[in-house]
Order: C-alpha cells, then sequence, then structure tokens
C-alpha cells in the first residue's frame, strides 16, 4: 500500500524521526529534501514532494539538479510555492559555498588540485563553458577573480591585451586561467590551447606569468602546466 503523508509511515520510517535516530547520513536524497521541505499538500506528504523534486533533477543526475532549476520549474512541482523555490534554490547555493570553504584561500592556488577544488563545485554544474581569469599577489593568495566570458573559449573573443588590463589594476604578479566544459570530459580543444598559448606569451612580455590554465569537467579536471602545455 502506498502512503502518501509522513503520518502514514511508521515512525521508523519518518525522515525526521531517522534523522534524530541515525544523522542525516542515514536518509536518502527524498527524505533529506522532505525534512528541508517541511510540509506537502493535502494527501501528499513532503516526502512524496520531495521524490517529485527529484523526477525533475533526474536530467541532471539527480542532487545537482538544484544548481540548474528554476524557480519556475520547482513551482511546476505540487506544494512548492515561491517561498519553497527560493529555499530550494538556496540549498544548491549552499552546497556550492560549503565546497569551495572545505578548501582554505591560503592553500587553494599553490596547486593544480586545489585551484579545481575550490571551483569545482560551483563550475562543473554550469551550462556554458565560462572562462574566469584568477590574479595573485606575491604569496600567491587571490586578489580578484574575473569571468572573463561566457560561451565557447575562442581566440577571437578572448583578448591577452584586455586581460592584462585587468591583472595591471588589480596589481597581479601572477595569474591562472579556468574553464569548464559542460560536456563533463575536460579534454583541452585546440582553441583552448590556442588561447592559453597567446596569455603565456603576453604574461612573459609583461612580468606577469600564467602559472596555469585549468579545464573543469565533471567531477575531473586537467591541468595545461601538469600536462607540459605552459
Amino acid at each position: 500500500m502506498t502512503r502518501n503523508t509522513i503520518s502514514e509511515l511508521p515512525v521508523s520510517e519518518r525522515p525526521y524521526e531517522k534523522c534524530q535516530a541515525s544523522g542525516p547520513n542515514g536518509l536518502t536524497d527524498a527524505e533529506l529534501l522532505a525534512v528541508i521541505l517541511r510540509t506537502g499538500t493535502k494527501g501528499q506528504g513532503a516526502l512524496e514532494t520531495a521524490r517529485q523534486i527529484l523526477e525533475l533533477c533526474s536530467p541532471y543526475g539527480g542532487l545537482s539538479g538544484l544548481y540548474h532549476l528554476t524557480f519556475g520549474e520547482f513551482q511546476k512541482v505540487s506544494g512548492i510555492g515561491q517561498v519553497k523555490s527560493i529555499q530550494l534554490s538556496c540549498i544548491g547555493e549552499l552546497a556550492k559555498r560549503i565546497s569551495r570553504n572545505r578548501t582554505p584561500r591560503e592553500q587553494a592556488f599553490c596547486t593544480p588540485e586545489g585551484v579545481a577544488s575550490y571551483f569545482m563545485e560551483e563550475m562543473r554544474h554550469k551550462e556554458k563553458e565560462e572562462l574566469r581569469a584568477v590574479f595573485l599577489n606575491t604569496k600567491g593568495h587571490l586578489l580578484k577573480e574575473l569571468v572573463l566570458s561566457v560561451g565557447t573559449v575562442n581566440e577571437a573573443l578572448i583578448s591577452p591585451r584586455e586581460i592584462f588590463l585587468d591583472a595591471l589594476k588589480y596589481q597581479a604578479v601572477a595569474m591562472i586561467l579556468l574553464h569548464n566544459h559542460p560536456s563533463g570530459d575536460p579534454e583541452p580543444s585546440s582553441e583552448d590551447i590556442l588561447v592559453t598559448k597567446r596569455v603565456v606569451e603576453a604574461g612573459t612580455l609583461l612580468g606577469i606569468p600564467l602559472l596555469d590554465h585549468i579545464v573543469i569537467g565533471d567531477n575531473c579536471y586537467i591541468s595545461l602546466k601538469e600536462r607540459g602545455m605552459l
């Protein structure tokens, strides 16, 4: 028999009680969302509402859909109005920020792995390519992070002159480029390599070296420095 509301479930199967007994790691994705949603609608509890939200998220690989769905898409689910759609979007944003804060800023830019970890959750879910520049001071700490372009990384669209004007503006002594591949495959394209070479040449002339260009995939990355392409 299908039980639509939490009150119809045995006490041991109710999300709040399960969390209390075994901690949040003992809950399914639907149960975690149900705890946050708190209430459903007449005849449909928070758990069933949570399952419907996960169904919407399924094209994005499950909970990752929380990064992608709009307020309007959330509101297609019965029981999800403006307030709850905002709450769900904020959960996705909170997850990204927690992931970024796991890598202290002072350590993030010392290695390709640190840089990729710092930006991974924020960039791997984006549906368009986004090229960023990270400007560093003499200690290798972050001075400024800028989005340079949205769309395919292309030498015709990316001007080293504009990049280094920004680098000089923020008094950077070094920089790192990053961009994501929405396909999830971080293998650099010929355009990625060409853009990198142009920025390396300009940086050498200006005394602001490009330390790395990192391509973000789906929970994976490629460092052009590690590939010997710098």
